[in-house]
């Protein structure tokens, strides 16, 4: 052990430093929060509980989202692929540039899809790993759900209040590693 004033070597037992006459005092040990605070195991067993069911509902949707995708803009493909005297104004079945707009507005759309199904794939994943990220990402695959109504709506909403907020970041903190106790 060393002293805190002068950073001296100290004897074994030793109540005051030899070299600046500090008093020592005894190192502290840490305490574990699970004893500081009444209920805590059951409040952490309840919260990695809601986090593994988000983490599910985050697959869910993820599925849900790419087979609602998949189907909506293959229709939309047939729909429009060599059909687009639909329009009320039949001068665009005729316009080679509204056909390459057509197919821009597809290609975004699939990449639109794309990075919503692997942002909520990785979300699920996160949590259930609970891995560091898992909660940072959810978060933002949160935030960008909540344009989608009423089921991303519902998954953006109910992801944040499990996830935001200092409580809900010490347990998830918590889950990770339960053997650090963490800043309170």
């Amino acid at each position: 052990m060393y002293c805190s004033g002068c950073g001296q070597a100290l004897q074994d037992g030793a109540t005051v430093c030899a070299s600046c006459g500090r008093v020592v005092t005894a190192p502290v040990t840490p305490v574990s929060v699970a004893s500081t605070i009444p209920g805590f195991e059951w409040q952490l067993s309840n919260y990695a509980s809601k986090v593994r069911v988000l983490g599910i509902f985050w697959i869910v949707y993820a599925v849900v989202a790419l087979v609602v995708g998949v189907g909506g803009l293959t229709f939309a493909n047939a729909a429009l692929g060599n059909h687009l005297n639909w329009f009320p104004h039949n001068d665009l079945s005729d316009n080679p540039l509204a056909e390459e707009w057509v197919r821009v507005v597809m290609h975004i759309a699939w990449v639109a899809i794309t990075l919503r199904v692997a942002l909520a794939f990785c979300a699920a994943w996160g949590l259930l790993t609970r891995a560091s990220w898992g909660r940072i990402v959810a978060i933002i695959a949160a935030f960008f759900s909540l344009l989608k109504f009423p089921f991303g709506m519902a998954m953006g909403i109910w992801s944040l209040v499990t996830l935001m907020g200092y409580r809900n970041s010490v347990l998830y903190e918590h889950l990770q590693n339960p053997n650090h106790p963490p800043a309170v």
